[in-house]
């Protein structure tokens, strides 16, 4: 049971550092941005999508881990 529960944890983890490593432009934005002098605010779109992608993932995660932890808890119990 050990073993699943770390494979679950590890897994997550890897599925929430995903967003972070990866550039979260559309293609449309992309080219608007980086036709400009600006790279700065390229860099702020590129982080603003990339924490908007995150959100629902960290969201996910809380609730699987309350749904985990009221699991446990009836299993102790019985």
């Amino acid at each position: 049971m050990k073993s699943f529960i770390s494979k679950i944890f590890f897994s997550s983890i890897a599925f929430l550092l995903i967003p972070v490593l990866s550039f979260s432009q559309c293609a449309m934005c992309r080219a608007a941005l980086m036709t400009g002098d600006e790279q700065n605010t390229a860099e702020g779109i590129n982080h603003g999508i990339t924490y908007l992608m995150i959100i629902p993932y960290v969201l996910a995660a809380i609730t699987a881990f309350a749904i985990y932890r009221v699991i446990k808890k009836e299993l102790q119990a019985n």
